[in-house]
């Protein structure tokens, strides 16, 4: 009987690589859109998804096509809207789809076979005593747990489980390590809500289907309780829910309150997590088995199967906007990824950003208020500080109102707080003898004095020098004097004008990771520390009861450098900072250390007419065509000889498009003109909205040849212009 001809199938495989179509494979088996698989890649085994199916091939180009390596058989296949979710992000970023692709295989060692573990399946439930029968009640019939999260949940001890399994009434199997949050409690804890979130809740539970909701509430409103009402809903319809966070310092706090109300931790998806931990999470959310994942912006990449709902927390926040690798908006393509797949999207915020109050007056977004704080506390009184006038020296940071402020508050045996959004002890240091200043040596910016280090510090490349005791430039001996304050010397300054009372400093570099920061945390909560001199990593999310006096050093810090959004994301910052204060029975107050007491931003967050506020800066928006009225698109040409960078920028602006429609600004040198030993210069391009900026930029790319030694990246809806 002559031998069977075995069936080969081709397929096209997408690599994690900056390439912009699929490399076509031979398959020995039939495989399906979606399948992970491995594939050969000039000289190497990568992991890969096939794009497409039964594609054709000429006959004399069959012979050379490899082969697939192997397939994932154990994973279900990337879903079809995930697909085309990363189609659309990569055509609107106008980044390659293999390294938009990349962003969804980060866990590498998800591919990698579990190691197995015992575990234990109800087999039998007939004569158990009290406490089997406590064990039975929270195991499924059919599903495996280990016996650390059988004891957790029924609350008894191993020798229980011991006991029920030798006599038959567990089974033992061999498993998987049990995926986080696989059965959220809905039902674990009753939650009273007051009129106006019941009346909130009510708009968000009767959204199907794709719908943006702005849940917009002022600091301490209790958003987070109205949205887990959305969150229930969508559990009940068992679908998997993603929350947006925009920080992993908000986290801490917010793992409690989400075990609280649904007895279970939520999948995590951030840079800390181990990679067992990414491994862990990844193959839960790719099989279906994770229900709720809290995450950074990244966390929008994960294979979801059946995503029913995604919360976008603190949606003004510039941290949603990834920087580096492939830019885009996490903001931004949650919703695109919620009209993809047809589901709701609710952005959270007690200061929205422009883009958002835009869409909802154009009536693209629905918006639902929570004006008031729940449980009767009051939002806290703010008082301008006129520092024209205050400040004594030079080498004093805290005015005499704000440090007779910390007094009263302090007799009061209650807590302070100090913002200043500025790390280190001092932002420049110089010499008194010849002015010299300390510059990194890799980028276009000064060194920050860390005086707990005895360093000098580059915050951009991360450069570091030690502290020298002579000039470099002049050989001064103890001529250095540090320009300006951060937290170390407020820090200072505290312990000088208070001696008596506990002070910490929380921010990057003494909350590293989440250990130390939970750490701090817990501190705080438990009065053990009078005055917190804080970064923003303190402006938002947290809530400690006994804090009612908050004091901002350098309200105008943000104001500087003419960033287009300056003003607003001043009032942002300054609005969540104020709303750490005056969160429980005790009334709050807000002290704002400014040079420009008259300035919108300032005379805004004194009277709290926010609404005001916002539409002057619509319309001053609308006056000088920027978003949200018109489009950007950011466009940086970088490498090591500046020559060669704004040489090939000049050749770049002489073909641009330059209509009634499309202009086209520079190329100038960026703000930061070298970053990391790298020239930059910029272009931007300011467009009508009604354009496909996308098909233009290309066009316009295409007349020019980038020279292998320069690297162009482009910024659609940039945020930063540094």
């Amino acid at each position: 009987m002559p031998e069977e001809k075995k069936n080969n199938y081709i397929v096209s495989v997408l690599v994690p690589y900056p390439v912009d179509k699929a490399y076509s494979y031979i398959s020995p088996e039939k495989v399906g859109l979606g399948q992970y698989v491995v594939v050969p890649l000039g000289g190497r085994e990568v992991t890969g998804v096939v794009w497409a199916v039964d594609v054709s091939v000429e006959d004399k180009l069959l012979k050379k096509l490899k082969a697939v390596s192997h397939i994932y058989s154990d994973l279900p296949s990337m879903p079809d809207g995930h697909i085309r979710f990363l189609e659309k992000l990569s055509a609107y970023t106008m980044n390659p789809l293999g390294s938009v692709l990349k962003m969804s295989l980060s866990a590498p060692r998800a591919f990698d076979p579990p190691a197995p573990i015992t575990g234990y399946k109800l087999a039998n439930t007939d004569s158990l005593n009290p406490k089997q029968r406590q064990v039975a009640a929270v195991m499924k019939e059919g599903v495996a747990y280990r016996a650390a999260t059988i004891t957790r949940r029924a609350h008894c001890s191993a020798s229980v489980i011991k006991t029920m399994a030798k006599h038959g009434f567990l089974k033992e199997v061999i498993m998987e390590s049990d995926p986080p949050c696989v059965d959220p409690d809905f039902n674990h804890k009753d939650i009273e809500l007051n009129e106006a979130q019941k009346k909130a809740a009510s708009i968000l539970l009767e959204k199907t289907g794709f719908a943006v909701t702005l849940l917009d509430g002022v600091t301490g409103s209790g958003k987070t309780e109205v949205y887990f009402e959305a969150v229930t809903q969508a559990l009940k319809l068992n679908k998997q829910v993603l929350i947006l966070l925009p920080e992993i310092a908000l986290s801490n706090a917010f793992l409690e309150r989400f075990e609280q109300r649904y007895g279970c931790q939520p999948a995590l998806w951030h840079s800390e997590l181990t990679p067992a931990q990414r491994r862990e999470t990844w193959r839960a959310v790719a099989k279906g088995q994770s229900k709720v994942v809290i995450g950074a912006r990244s966390a929008l990449f994960l294979p979801y199967t059946d995503l029913g709902l995604i919360v976008v927390d603190e949606e003004h926040d510039p941290s949603y906007k990834q920087e580096e690798g492939v830019i885009y908006n996490a903001r931004d393509m949650a919703v695109l990824r919620g009209a993809l797949d047809k589901l709701p999207i609710i952005l959270v915020s007690a200061t929205p950003s422009l883009e958002t109050i835009h869409n909802v007056k154009l009536g693209r977004y629905e918006e639902v208020k929570l004006p008031a704080r729940f449980g009767g506390a009051l939002l806290p009184k703010v008082h301008l500080i006129d520092m024209k006038e205050e400040r004594e020296d030079a080498q004093h940071f805290i005015s005499n109102t704000l440090k007779e402020a910390m007094d009263y508050t302090l007799e009061r045996g209650e807590q302070v707080l100090l913002f200043l959004n500025r790390r280190g002890y001092a932002p420049l240091t110089l010499c008194r003898h010849c002015g010299h200043r300390y510059e990194c040596d890799r980028c276009s910016a000064w060194l920050v004095e860390h005086k707990s280090r005895h360093n000098l510090q580059c915050h951009h490349c991360g450069y570091t020098v030690k502290k020298p005791t002579n000039c470099p430039e002049c050989n001064e001996a103890d001529s250095l004097t540090a320009c300006g304050p951060g937290v170390e010397r407020i820090f200072d300054e505290v312990k000088e004008l208070f001696p008596d009372h506990t002070a910490l400093i929380l921010s990057s570099d003494t909350a590293e990771n989440q250990a130390d920061l939970k750490t701090i945390l817990a501190k705080i909560q438990s009065k053990k520390v009078d005055i917190i001199i804080g970064t923003q990593i303190i402006a938002k999310g947290h809530h400690f009861p006994k804090l009612t006096c908050v004091g901002v050093i350098d309200a105008d810090l943000g104001l500087a450098g003419g960033d287009l959004r300056a003003s607003e994301r001043t009032w942002q910052l300054l609005n969540q900072v104020s709303g750490r204060a005056g969160r429980a029975e005790d009334p709050g107050h807000v002290y704002l250390q400014t040079f420009y007491p008259d300035n919108l931003v300032m005379q805004a967050l004194l009277s709290d007419k926010r609404d005001a506020f916002l539409e002057i800066e619509l319309e001053a928006r609308e006056q000088a065509f920027m978003p949200p009225f018109s489009r950007l698109v950011g466009l940086v040409v970088s490498g090591v000889k500046e020559q060669e960078v704004m040489h090939f920028a000049q050749e770049l602006a002489k073909v641009a498009p330059q209509t009634d429609q499309v202009k086209v600004l520079g190329p100038a040198p960026a703000p930061f003109l070298r970053l990391r030993n790298r020239y930059r210069y910029r272009l931007l391009v300011i467009a009508d909205k009604n354009i496909d900026i996308q098909k233009t930029i290309r066009h316009w790319l295409g007349q020019v040849k980038l020279p292998t030694k320069l690297k162009l990246t482009v910024d659609v809806d940039p945020m930063s212009f540094l």
